[in-house]
């Protein structure tokens, strides 16, 4: 008896297990194994070799022939006599200064309203001179209407965002542009932060030391957020969210 009670309860566990697993892929089984445990922090990988990596193409001028001068100290594609330390090939690291200060307020407020009255002067209609269950003369139409709508909506924001992080360049496109991807994981405590910028740089923009502002990175996409015990106090519970898409009220 207390055998076959004991497989029920591994069943009972196996089964909510699974229905944990299905609603939330595994992760609270994954939270409840590194209760106690300080976030780990992901391995140093090669940028293209992750799932789902997709190398950029973009629209290309015509490429030019490259055409080379004799007796000349001067070599095609170089900005100086000297060796330039700024990234220009796959591989290369440079600076990228996050500085992302945005600020909106727009007000919309709509008015509209409409009033109309109708009252027909008719004394005598078809033999009728009075109000049909009346004993008094008088107006035979008499409507009226009103109608009025106000609408109002507003949006304030504002954020700020300003930090520096290394990006490695992971593709140069035929037209000399950089495509670069860095990412950044600082762990306090139980709290992990991560920050991520990938994009299209152009070499011309990369400083004298090595460092390029975000404002000038097309295609930007910038990551900044995090994860941890206060991330997880901060998030409403997986029923609650589930129930906030379900319910139409």
């Amino acid at each position: 008896m207390y055998k076959h009670r004991q497989r029920r309860l591994l069943r009972t566990a196996a089964a909510l297990a699974a229905i944990g697993c299905l609603t939330s892929g595994c992760s609270s089984l994954e939270r409840l194994a590194n209760i106690g445990e300080q976030p780990k922090l992901s391995s140093i990988d090669n940028p293209t070799a992750k799932a789902g990596y997709k190398p950029v193409s973009m629209p290309m001028p015509t490429p030019q022939p490259a055409s080379y001068n004799p007796n000349s100290l001067w070599r095609n594609g170089s900005r100086a006599f000297f060796k330039d330390q700024r990234a220009h090939q796959v591989g290369d690291i440079l600076t990228i200064t996050v500085n992302i200060t945005d600020k909106a307020n727009i007000a919309n407020e709509t008015q509209r309203s409409r009033a109309s009255t109708e009252n027909s002067g008719i004394s005598n209609f078809f033999g009728l001179k009075k109000v049909p269950g009346t004993d008094a003369a008088g107006n035979m139409l008499t409507t009226g209407s009103t109608a009025s709508n106000d609408g109002k909506g507003s949006v304030v924001r504002q954020e700020a965002v300003q930090t520096n992080v290394a990006a490695v360049v992971t593709q140069l496109l035929p037209n000399g542009n950089l495509v670069v991807e860095g990412k950044q994981e600082i762990r306090v405590n139980y709290e992990m932060r991560e920050l991520v910028v990938a994009g299209i740089v152009r070499p011309e923009d990369i400083q004298s030391d090595n460092t390029i502002d975000s404002s000038k990175i097309a295609q930007a996409r910038i990551a900044y957020g995090g994860r941890g015990q206060i991330t997880d106090v901060q998030q409403p519970r997986y029923g609650q969210q589930v129930m906030d898409v379900i319910l139409p009220f």
